[in-house]
């Protein structure tokens, strides 16, 4: 394989950042993740790729549930902040402005909206396993233009 062309076309694909929130009894966690996309009208579920040695897999797998926090354009740095790993950064919502969804997971209170999600199936993915998740609640905070990954300038593709 052509390993430029590889690159080149993979980030040619268009992808949003979103923060994805996890509680387990009273721990909690949230990380910055791209590849996430609907997969179901009825129900309606997601699908989101999580990385396999980070902290919130396994806080994923044990509560069954999670957020997802739509970053809105701009949020660059809010984007990056979730993005940073959690073994040396343990504590990011700590002094972030959130509140607990209806399933007690954290939502994000400058995010332009939220969804609930509860796991239904799993599936190894390389160095990522996808979660199928059925939305459960749906919050739209206000309206404006979601955070791409061409904004950031960020690398996590290819």
């Amino acid at each position: 394989m052509d390993e430029a062309a590889k690159k080149t076309v993979l980030r040619l694909f268009t992808y949003g950042l979103y923060a994805i929130s996890v509680r387990d009894g009273d721990e909690v966690n949230a990380f910055t993740a791209n590849w996430i996309a609907q997969a179901s009208f009825e129900p309606p579920m997601v699908m989101v790729a999580v990385e396999n040695d980070g902290r919130s897999l396994e806080m994923l797998r044990r509560s069954g549930r999670f957020g997802v926090s739509v970053y809105e354009s701009g949020q660059r740095e809010l984007a990056g902040h979730f993005g940073r790993r959690s073994k040396t950064h343990p504590d990011k919502l700590t002094g972030q402005p959130s509140e607990d969804g209806r399933t007690g997971v954290p939502l994000l209170l400058d995010a332009l909206g939220h969804l609930e999600c509860e796991v239904r199936a799993e599936s190894p993915a390389g160095d990522h396993t996808v979660l199928i998740a059925e939305v459960v609640e749906a919050r739209v905070r206000r309206a404006g233009t979601p955070l791409m990954m061409a904004e950031t300038g960020f690398r996590y593709y290819g």
